[in-house]
């Protein structure tokens, strides 16, 4: 930027900051410190959304004041994570007490397991302070009093140019923090930006470094990545710089190029989109997406979705055209993944109006059928036990076959024959 355009930059920074929502109570918090004599600013992610004009939220709060002195500086406070310089404020609420996090500014020491740095500095400058932090659209400082913004970085420069750069040596960033090599590119698609190149090239150097990142943390960058409006803006990147393996089964060429493509066109759905990118190899490699699912810690609800939908049922079902035929596969994979494996097939509309047309209307499983297992024993069709349970499967078959059969006493009917 020119001289005069990083001035008008700034001015609009300013702008938007002191109209934004900062939450009260940290405001409070910071107001108390100050007039102590530390210096107290609003830093990381949530001064970036401001300046991007999205919602902020998680508005985090440093200080040049020790964790001590927080204590000292209030009357209720819990010291969260006092080894790392932050201390919890419990500010009064309308209802209950509100937590407020301060982190004292602080140098690290070598990162020696790939995410924690061996020793932690407390400092008193503020840019000493953000010039650990990963990238210069997160190394912003916006003092909330005195409404002063520091931008030590030139972050302000990347963000009018949708650059994602870390901040010093992009190497040593990566290095640090194996997280941020996925954290980049989860940001490329949530915020829409694109790497500098010797940003993504430091990335390759510091796989080995995310290789040591629990899963549980890569899943959560992955899941908010898949949650973005166009997740391609992600998973490009993640190709590109070796990220993928880390976090997917490798595709080919063709499969990955239409995989990602498929994506971006799916709804805002994380657990639909991650099947979109395990489908071509869910037949073929089990072994693989089986270990990615294990390491992205999918929860049990959703393994289970994911599970029917990368099933035979899900693949054959959009193929269908025989009305029989889609509605035994439609019962298989459960009415509530239906939609769904047919919105990841992507089938031509006339494929699509066969499936709904053999579908509305239809029963898929037990519990749709007019009558049930008590239905059958009080019309003295059935007794208890094992036999029960088989008959109404023949009866859901039978419904499966012709849909119109299924009211009360037709099935009744249809039961004492098969009986």
């Amino acid at each position: 930027m020119t001289k005069g355009s990083t001035t008008q930059a700034q001015a609009r920074a300013v702008l938007l900051l002191r109209e934004a929502h900062v939450p009260p109570q940290i405001l409070e918090v910071a107001r108390v410190l100050q007039d102590k004599g530390h210096a107290a600013v609003l830093v990381g992610g949530a001064v970036r959304d401001v300046l991007l004009g999205l919602d902020a939220e998680d508005w985090d709060l440093a200080s040049s004041a020790r964790p001590e002195e927080v204590q000292a500086a209030f009357r209720r406070t819990v010291p969260t994570g006092i080894e790392h310089g932050t201390v919890t404020v419990l500010v009064r609420g309308a209802d209950r007490p509100i937590g407020v996090e301060v982190t004292t500014f602080r140098g690290e020491g070598a990162y020696t397991d790939g995410r924690r740095p061996s020793e932690i500095t407390f400092l008193r400058d503020l840019v000493e302070d953000l010039a650990r932090r990963d990238f210069t659209v997160n190394a912003f400082a916006w003092d909330p009093i005195a409404q002063v913004f520091s931008d030590p970085f030139d972050g302000l420069a990347d963000l009018a140019t949708r650059t994602l750069r870390a901040v010093g040596e992009p190497a040593r960033r990566f290095a640090e923090d194996g997280l941020r090599t996925m954290r980049a590119v989860r940001l490329c698609a949530t915020r829409e930006l694109a790497l500098e190149a010797e940003t993504a090239a430091a990335i390759g150097g510091a796989l080995g470094v995310l290789a040591k990142v629990s899963r549980e943390r890569v899943h959560v960058e992955l899941v908010k990545l898949l949650g973005a409006k166009q997740p391609s803006r992600g998973l490009v990147p993640m190709h590109e710089t070796g990220v993928w393996p880390h976090a997917l089964p490798v595709l080919d060429e063709d499969e990955r190029v239409a995989a990602i493509a498929a994506v971006d066109a799916l709804p805002r759905d994380a657990a639909l989109r991650c099947v979109r990118l395990l489908v071509p190899v869910a037949e073929t490699r089990r072994s693989d997406v089986d270990a990615a699912l294990d390491g992205l810690r999918f929860g049990r609800a959703e393994r289970s979705r994911i599970a029917a939908l990368l099933g035979a049922a899900a693949r054959e079902l959009p193929t269908l055209v025989d009305p029989i035929a889609i509605r035994r596969a439609a019962s298989r994979l459960g009415r509530e993944h239906v939609e769904d494996a047919i919105a990841i097939a992507v089938p031509t509309p006339e494929q699509t109006a066969t499936l709904h047309a053999a579908l509305d209307g239809a029963v898929l499983s037990t519990k749709e059928l007019a009558v049930g297992g008590r239905d059958l024993i009080a019309a003295g069709v059935a007794t208890p036990g094992p036999g029960l349970g088989a008959l109404i499967e023949r009866l859901l078959a039978h419904v499966i076959e012709r849909p119109q059969d299924n009211d009360r006493d037709g099935l009744l009917a249809r039961a004492r024959e098969l009986v």
